[in-house]
This record gives C-alpha cells, structure tokens and sequence, in this order.
C-alpha cells in the first residue's frame, strides 16, 4: 500500500524588490528536485523536495521550498512508472500550492517551469525503495 503525506511548504520567503519591475521579462526562476529515502521499521519510502527560486535580475524576489513524502509498506516492490508517477503527483501540488500563494505577490503573472522528466534519475530512485 502507498500512502502520500500533504505537501508540507518548508520556506516561502518573499522579498518585495526594490525597485519596480518594468521589465518582467527579466524575472528568472529555477526549479529543482531533490529525493531523500525515508525507511522506518515496517515502512519505506522517499520525499520530494522542490525547490525554486525566482529572481529579477540578481535580486531574489521568492524562495520556495515543499516537500511531499510517500509511505510504502515494506515488501511492496514500486516500478519506474509509479515512481515517476508520484513524482509528477508531489510536483502538481507542489504547483498548485504556488498558484494560490502568489496571489498577490509581484509573481502573479509568472508560472513555475515545469518539471524536466528527462532529468529525473528514476533508475537511482528505484534501489532506494525496493
């Protein structure tokens, strides 16, 4: 059995920017994903965290940081679709919770990048878990 955890926001600092943004082209983001394992004594499983950053020019205008977490009993053994399955999962709420914190904010008008599958190393994901 799976079981996924609720997106839990780890830090969302918003520093207004200085000076007005005329230029919205000029603002940047960055998104990454990191995997942690998790094990306990008759449960395993691993977190998603997603970090991004947006920027104008050098100037840090948000720094977002959630993280989601899947429990998976012990002897249940998870393929490469589930896993990126769930990883796609953590990243749609992930993006869900941005869309409804940035209201508001200077960001309103910007997105997330979207979450870059080709880069995702599910086949180092995969022994973590089984």
């Amino acid at each position: 059995m799976i079981e996924q955890t609720e997106l839990v926001v780890k830090e969302w600092i918003y520093l207004p920017i200085s000076d007005e943004i005329n230029h919205p082209e000029k603002i940047t983001s960055n998104l990454s994903l990191d995997i942690m394992k998790k094990t306990a004594l008759t449960k395993k499983g691993f977190a998603c965290r997603f970090t991004c950053k947006f920027l104008h020019q050098e100037e840090t205008i948000l720094l977002y940081v959630a993280e989601d977490s899947y429990v998976i009993d012990i002897f249940d053994k998870v393929d490469r679709n589930e896993i990126l399955k769930m990883i796609r999962n953590s990243y749609s709420k992930f993006n869900e919770k941005f869309e409804f914190r940035k209201l508001g904010t200077v960001l309103q008008n910007n997105v997330l990048n979207p979450l870059d599958e080709f880069n995702i190393n599910i086949d180092a994901i995969v022994p973590l878990i089984n």
